[in-house]
């Protein structure tokens, strides 16, 4: 780590509570590299070919290391247990994916796996979305399955209520997981939850890469995104709008976890610390490749400081 970054990581550490107060680690099944498709054009983008390889990887892995024939291990996992092992299933099945961890602040990834605070009576909330594209290139065939089985997993495991579990599938029994609906359950999440609740949102289907809207925010010139079932008409999600509406305005005194199941999905939420699984460090560390001006807008503002950053 560079000075310039250590002194961001610093300076990150101080005003984080003021820049980034939400509460939020979300487990992505790949980096934002390994790639089924590069999108730089929404009109004339075609689904890709899943090859029976694209759909659920990470969920059922989650799953296999924590939910195995029904049943919890017998000891408490912590993240780096829980992501290493997702890491060698995934190896000895011939995937190359590598599960990580990023998050809106430091976490403790050697604690207990968990979603939601020990000791707290709040509200577990959770939005559940899987997309088969049924009908459209590119169809897939587990991410409704693999909403039936985390849903299953966060209720008797983990507490969670039916009346608090929003389900967004193209299955013809669920509302359609569009463009708006999504934004819309995101948002709706943030509303209703209060201090000591939890959230959970899992989303299973495609994402993408669309050029960078906003000019040398993204270090690789792309923005990560979710891919609606309506992306045709109405486009894809991209992470600055994820930002923006879920992980910005969260209530801090929320715990919030996303399992997102899909390419690119190693920075879609966009957030600052990251773990990776099979990493040498047994710490959460600034992600280099952050662009710190999402957080403390023009970069002379990083470098404003007064004296106590020094010490």
């Amino acid at each position: 780590m560079g000075p310039i970054l250590r002194f961001i990581k610093k300076r990150l550490e101080k005003k984080g509570d003021t820049v980034l107060p939400s509460n939020v680690r979300m487990i992505s099944g790949c980096e934002d590299h390994q790639t089924s498709a590069d999108v730089s054009n929404v009109a004339t983008f075609q689904l890709p070919d899943p090859a029976g390889r694209a759909g659920g990887a990470c969920t059922s892995t989650l799953l296999n290391v924590l939910y195995e024939d029904h049943k919890t291990p017998e000891d408490d996992l912590s993240f780096v247990e829980v992501l290493g092992q997702m890491r060698e299933i995934l190896e000895r099945k011939g995937f190359t994916q590598i599960p990580q961890l990023t998050s809106s602040k430091p976490v403790d990834i050697n604690a207990p796996f968990a979603l939601a605070p020990e000791g707290s009576d709040g509200t577990k909330r959770a939005i559940l979305i899987g997309i088969n594209y049924v009908g459209q290139q590119g169809e897939l065939s587990g991410c409704h399955n693999d909403v039936h089985n985390i849903k299953e997993y966060i209720m008797d495991v983990h507490g969670f209520k039916e009346e608090n579990i929003v389900v967004l599938m193209d299955d013809g029994e669920h509302n359609l997981p569009t463009r708006e609906n999504i934004i819309n359950g995101y948002k709706k999440m943030v509303a209703d939850s209060e201090p000591g609740d939890a959230v959970f949102c899992h989303y299973s289907g495609h994402g993408g890469r669309l050029r960078d809207d906003d000019w040398g925010e993204e270090e690789d010139g792309y923005d990560e995104t979710l891919i609606p079932v309506d992306y045709r008409e109405n486009g894809q999600i991209r992470d600055d709008d994820l930002f923006q509406i879920l992980v910005r305005p969260m209530n801090p005194e929320v715990m919030v976890t996303c399992l997102m199941d899909c390419c690119h999905s190693g920075t879609v939420l966009d957030l600052p610390y990251k773990f990776k699984a099979g990493a040498e460090n047994r710490e959460m560390e600034v992600d280099e490749s952050y662009n710190f001006t999402k957080l403390f807008g023009f970069v002379g503002e990083i470098f404003d400081h007064d004296s106590s950053d020094e010490e």
